[in-house]
């Protein structure tokens, strides 16, 4: 062969391979954005049609590997997804896979493009081809930072709140299977504390004591309010408190009304007069009122979750509001100038008018649970259960969605909880059965066992609370007290009155809290 062919068919070479990779490429600028969007929908596919079989083909492999992996997890490994959500070590490395998946999906687009656009085009096609793939790439950023910011969200709520139980102490949270935390629980108890802290209020009171008993199989809960007045509040007799206070948190010698002896004092006054008295613990105000509020209604309580009423709006805002029935005026502000924590006497400066399914912002949903003026201590326990069930009610896949990190920025900064990270998948799966199941409120029968605060009718409050929360296995002898009536749901604007409910029954919150206009609140 001459020098002069080999050289001709060194030349030639360059040529068939160009027009090879000209076969891959689009004819026309229109065609390639499609393709580049195609790419994108579906990446790995812009590369195989550029050329680059093996790599587009692997990229495309990882693609639907994730997409079959995500919906084989996502419908059968509800727990392994539970437990990943609330792992703050696991959450930081899905906080670095999102930000590599995002990196690795715009560079696809990019090379897809490069690879599929005509080789000679003109400065507008190009422009429009570059300014397509910008959009492409923009589309992509914009939910893998937000994806990587709720992640990181939540870490930073786990993180902030719920300690685990080697960093955390507690005098009365209890020993259990973090495999299977209710395996020997039929029924967890649950203390929601609200303090009353706040600018222009001295020290902090829990004036919202509620104890939710769930069954941990159904789901079904009952709500039961203590009255923030009560006195002689017991303890357990193998509790120390018991042998300083042998027949209830008061003073033998002093007057008949000891507001310092309230149970809305005990969360600051015991650990003041007595500290350390339960051993080492985290919060010493909330195992104290955690021990009283168990014996005073014979349970044992597991855990407790405080929240700052003062910061509780934050979160009602970032839900989006709550639709509750309003059955009278409630006063926003106002004070008697007297009384543990008051300020000077004063009117409240407006009122939330009555009206059913209101939607409430948080300022008026506050104002909503806490204003007293001129009503009564239960009718502003009924409204604090009422806002719980509103605010179970309003949260949805979409708020969640939208909103999370709104939500985990208000929950980071008014939540406190001997809750251990260890059992945060139990109780969130328990929480997903509360928001389908029954929930009631058990009345104590005031009348009897309470017309005031000084001497508390425990033992018999005891006995409603074991009839409330016992198995439903067998019927109840006695005939009900009215005929069944269909439950109208929590935002129901029918304005007939609630079906009566015999002293010491449970009546469903649904029930509880439609629309009632003959009620006064007195």
């Amino acid at each position: 062969m001459s020098r002069s062919t080999r050289a001709a068919g060194r030349r030639s070479a360059p040529r068939a391979n160009r027009s090879r990779q000209r076969s891959h490429r689009a004819r026309t600028a229109s065609k390639a954005i499609g393709l580049t969007l195609v790419s994108a929908l579906i990446p790995g596919s812009g590369l195989v049609m550029g050329g680059r079989k093996k790599l587009g083909a692997f990229v495309l492999t990882i693609s639907i590997g994730l997409l079959v992996i995500a919906a084989y997890v996502g419908l059968t490994r509800r727990d392994s997804i539970l437990a990943f959500a609330v792992s703050p070590r696991q959450l930081l490395i899905a906080t670095a896979a999102v930000v590599v998946l995002g990196i690795g999906w715009i560079w696809v687009v990019v090379a897809s493009h490069k690879l599929i656009r005509p080789v000679s085009m003109t400065y507008t096609a190009r422009l429009a081809g570059s300014l397509f793939v910008g959009l492409l790439c923009f589309a992509i950023v914009v939910p893998t930072t937000v994806a990587a910011q709720t992640v990181m969200a939540q870490r930073d709520l786990v993180g902030s709140v719920f300690q685990s139980e080697g960093n955390s102490k507690s005098a009365t949270r209890p020993k259990v299977d973090k495999k299977d935390p209710w395996a020997n629980t039929p029924r967890l108890n649950l203390l929601l504390l609200g303090a009353d802290d706040g600018v222009g209020r001295t020290g902090v009171r829990t004036d919202t004591v509620i104890v939710a008993s769930i069954d941990t199989k159904t789901g079904d809960t009952a709500l039961i309010s203590l009255s923030r007045n009560w006195m002689r509040m017991p303890f357990p007799k193998d509790s120390p408190l018991h042998k300083i206070y042998p027949d209830g948190y008061y003073d033998p010698s002093g007057p008949a009304e000891q507001p310092e002896y309230y149970l809305d004092s005990m969360y600051e006054n015991v650990p003041k007069q007595h500290p350390g008295i339960l051993g080492q613990t985290d919060n010493e105000g909330a195992d104290v009122v955690k021990l009283a509020a168990g014996a005073a209604l014979g349970l044992d309580i597991d855990y407790y979750m405080q929240v700052n009423l003062a910061g509780f709006r934050q979160i009602i805002d970032a839900v989006g509001g709550i639709t509750v029935n309003v059955n009278y005026r409630v006063p926003i502000g106002g004070d008697y100038g007297d009384g543990p924590g008051s300020n000077n006497a004063k009117k409240p400066s407006g009122y939330i008018e009555p009206g059913a399914d209101q939607k409430l912002d948080g300022y008026h949903a506050l104002w909503f649970a806490r204003g007293r003026y001129g009503l009564s201590d239960p009718s502003r326990q009924e409204r604090q259960r009422c806002t719980i069930h509103a605010l179970v009610n309003s949260v949805n896949p979409a708020t969640l969605v939208t909103k999370y990190q709104q939500i985990a920025s208000a929950g980071k900064q008014l939540l406190r909880t001997d809750i251990p990270q260890e059992i945060l998948p139990a109780f969130i799966d328990l929480g997903i059965k509360v928001k389908k199941a029954k929930v009631s409120n058990v009345d104590l029968d005031k009348s009897k066992n309470f017309p005031s605060g000084q001497n508390p009718k425990y033992e018999a409050m005891q006995e409603i609370v074991a009839k409330a929360i016992a198995p439903k296995g067998k019927p109840v002898a006695s005939s009900p007290s009215t005929k069944p009536t269909k439950k109208p749901s929590s935002g129901s604007t029918k304005k007939t009155p609630n079906p009566a409910v015999t002293p010491g029954e449970a009546e469903n919150l649904n029930d509880a809290c439609a629309y009632n206009p003959s009620q006064s609140g007195n």
